[in-house]
């Protein structure tokens, strides 16, 4: 993590609306900063007017892999991966003041949401009805519209707080197996700390998968992780996600992407884990 996010003043844009887990991982990140809830459009829309300064997006997480907005965050071109911020989650269980588990009928959640809390939810409201949505903050704030005292979320108790609220139950699956990991999007790249991370995407055929990970092999690269990512075009072509240890101004890396051009970097940052 940059050591000037604690002092940051500018804008910080998240998916909203507010209550959700990246306005979480904003609070926590730019605890100065302006943090503007937007939706997609919005948000594309803003980084090419330059009225943000940074863009924050979930991108993996341990239970499910690669988020929806993954992406996203891969489309914006002229941002790049400044940092990255792993947060182990415990969800709340949000109600309106009075409700009790009992009343429960409906309950809303991000559908990466309702896979981490999947064994709690089965066990103790097995028969409620579950349904998605956008954010965790459009969750509670659904809640927080309702006219009847038998719906409830999940999300952060940050949700609760903002539209007063309670939690019924908090740090639901909290653990290690549910970790998400958010990107900072920013123009400018970190200089090296001699901890880093690269985040790079390359599109590649069927069967250049292979020749391509073994000349990286060869270049003694470590590869930490590789995401497939449809290319949209032919179902033998994709794109490649592949994150590896060190950074692109540092060899070996360095001597790497000089020597293969079609390779596009997305960032060199601190690594967190």
């Amino acid at each position: 993590m940059s050591p000037d996010f604690k002092v940051f003043h500018g804008k910080v844009a998240y998916l909203g609306p507010a209550g959700s887990w990246t306005h979480q991982a904003c609070i926590d990140l730019f605890p100065l900063a302006e943090k503007v809830p937007l939706s997609r459009d919005e948000m594309i829309s803003a980084r090419d007017e330059g009225r943000v300064d940074l863009i924050c997006l979930p991108v993996t997480t341990s239970i499910v892999g690669v988020t929806p907005y993954m992406d996203l965050a891969l489309s914006m071109k002229g941002m790049r991966v400044i940092a990255e911020y792993p947060k182990m989650l415990g969800y709340s269980l949000i109600v309106k003041p009075g409700t009790k588990l009992k009343d429960l009928a409906e309950v809303y959640a991000h559908p990466v949401a309702f896979e981490e809390v999947r064994p709690w939810l089965d066990r103790e409201l097995p028969n409620v009805r579950r349904i998605d949505v956008a954010t965790g903050g459009r969750a509670a704030s659904l809640v927080a519209e309702s006219t009847t005292a038998d719906k409830g979320s999940f999300g952060p108790r940050t949700g609760a707080d903002i539209y007063k609220l309670a939690t019924l139950f908090d740090d639901i699956e909290e653990g290690p197996h549910n970790v998400t990991r958010w990107w900072v999007l920013g123009r400018v790249g970190p200089a090296p700390t001699g901890n880093d991370k690269t985040s790079m995407v390359v599109e590649l055929g069927d069967g250049d998968f292979t020749p391509f990970m073994t000349s990286m092999f060869q270049a003694n690269i470590n590869v930490l992780t590789v995401y497939e990512r449809p290319a949209k075009s032919t179902l033998d072509r994709h794109f490649y996600l592949v994150e590896a240890e060190g950074h692109q101004d540092d060899a070996p890396l360095r001597v790497f992407l000089q020597d293969n051009p079609q390779v596009d970097v997305r960032g060199s940052y601190p690594r967190q884990y």
